[in-house]
């Protein structure tokens, strides 16, 4: 197998791609007083009302413990507002505000300019391959997770 150069390593490059595109939104985000987090929370509700810490948790990628922090300032913001389920009373769903929905938008006016500028950096087929190739680099990434957790327990780390 012939050896890549470090500079050329796909796992540098998607990270150093991540990166950007977190400091990116992140700068936008922070103009409304948000995280990134929050954001994600804020954009799964206008989506869909009505959804659990843990549903939310899982949407963002965070543990149910960071996810009720983060509720907990949306809340203070009046940008949520969480009520018990009728099904499980120790439940709480969250849902956005006026003041959530407002919020949002403005953010959301400014983070889309950055997906039409990039989507304008590529032909319709390049995106369309892009897409694709994304696609297949995050399954092999999902699928090598359980791999890697299972040789950090055999050598004890």
């Amino acid at each position: 197998m012939t050896e890549i150069p470090a500079e050329e390593y796909l796992c540098t490059r998607i990270r150093s791609t991540e990166q950007a595109l977190m400091a990116h939104h992140e700068a936008v985000l922070r103009g409304y007083g948000l995280t990134m987090t929050q954001y994600t929370v804020l954009l799964a509700l206008s989506r869909q009302e009505d959804m659990s810490g843990a549903q939310l948790a899982r949407a963002a990628g965070v543990t149910q413990q960071t996810m009720a922090s983060v509720l907990t300032g949306l809340q203070r913001k009046q940008l949520i507002t969480r009520r018990p389920s009728s099904v499980h009373a120790k439940v709480l769903l969250a849902s956005l505000t006026d003041q959530g929905h407002e919020v949002l938008d403005r953010a959301y006016g400014e983070v889309i300019v950055l997906e039409r500028a990039l989507t304008d950096a590529f032909t319709p087929d390049e995106h369309a391959t892009l897409c694709d190739l994304l696609e297949r680099a995050t399954k092999v990434l999902v699928q090598q997770t359980p791999q890697a957790e299972a040789r950090a327990t055999r050598q004890g780390g």
